[in-house]
């Protein structure tokens, strides 16, 4: 099969497109024919050695967390899907591979795919579904009333999460440039930041939860929008012990994680907030719940361009600039 493939973990370092040795699928696995994948920004992060510490791939490896395709096998053990099922999926950590044309993925990390929405449309929800319902649903318990503040409400998580806070019955605020107002108030956002002019630590208070997606003074100041007994939910860090502990990560790894949040921690701590760490992880079952909200008219993907599988590099590099409006996917199949 033809796969775009990292050589060595090096930041910036080039995709190369291989001929690779097709899947083999376990008992309890599908294969999946991929007609399309998204870009994120972890695939950059990966690629670049952030992660290395606590998931080491072994180059050369294929990126990819996003997919929609064509189930092309199954294992002996899996009931619930058949050949020729439509799915979407973002598959477990250690066994990604998206930027190719097929994958073997756990039965269990994949859902049918929203019937509703395109390939290409379906492509784009799986990993910044996951991580909103993880946010707001699983970790926050948004409830109808509360307030909630998503950073970055323009961006792949932010119009994924600014819908689904909405569905749960919570004002949202959020952040983002003048050009993209329109954009998060469609999506349902309350109160629209322009982060180039404002200062949303000067405007917002009594918070309920924030999704923090942003950098180190975005978190700190994060804190003070919050109301005592809020959450402080970070997916870009840093982690902490529970992180590590859910991983089952080794005790110098620990250590690590525990001096990286110490500060934020205690700065939590004293505010008489919640602090935590998300990464994300691979869920069939949630997916399937996404899938109807979707169908349903509740939530509706945002995607702001489609590039061919042969320009998969250049769609990897627009991501990286942070100018895109939703999720970028790739069509893998024609």
């Amino acid at each position: 099969m033809k796969a775009f493939v990292v050589d060595r973990y090096k930041k910036n370092g080039p995709l190369r497109l291989a001929d690779m040795p097709d899947p083999e699928i376990g008992a309890n696995d599908v294969l999946v024919h991929i007609d399309a994948t998204a870009i994120n920004l972890l695939d950059s992060k990966v690629r670049n050695g952030e992660f290395k510490l606590f998931l080491p791939y072994r180059p050369p490896f294929i990126l990819g967390h996003d997919l929609a395709g064509t189930v092309i096998r199954v294992g002996v053990n899996v009931r619930e899907f058949k050949v020729g099922d439509e799915v979407y999926a973002r598959p477990r950590d250690q066994r990604v591979g998206a930027f190719a044309e097929m994958i073997a993925i756990d039965a269990a990390d994949v859902a049918p795919k929203p019937q509703s929405l395109s390939m290409e449309q379906a492509a784009s929800i799986p990993l910044v579904g996951l991580t909103a319902w993880q946010a707001l649903v699983e970790v926050g318990k948004v409830k109808p009333g509360q307030k909630v503040f998503i950073q970055a409400g323009s961006g792949g998580v932010g119009t994924f999460a600014i819908q689904l806070a909405k569905h749960l019955g919570a004002t949202v605020a959020t952040t983002t440039s003048a050009a993209n107002v329109e954009l998060v108030k469609s999506l349902g956002a309350d109160v629209v930041i322009d982060y180039k002019t404002q200062d949303f630590e000067r405007l917002l208070s009594g918070y309920d939860l924030v999704l923090n997606s942003q950098d180190a003074q975005a978190l700190e100041k994060s804190l003070s929008v919050l109301k005592p007994g809020g959450q402080l939910i970070s997916i870009s860090g840093p982690p902490d012990v529970a992180f590590a502990k859910s991983l089952r990560l080794n005790m110098f790894l620990r250590l690590v994680m525990h001096m990286l949040s110490r500060s934020i921690l205690k700065k939590a701590k004293s505010r008489g907030v919640n602090y935590s760490f998300l990464f994300m992880r691979a869920e069939g079952q949630q997916l399937r719940e996404i899938a109807k909200l979707i169908d349903a008219g509740i939530i509706r993907p945002v995607v702001d361009k489609v590039f061919p599988f042969e320009q998969m590099p250049e769609a990897l590099a627009y991501v990286e600039t942070g100018r895109a409006k939703g999720k970028v996917v790739v069509r893998v199949a024609d």
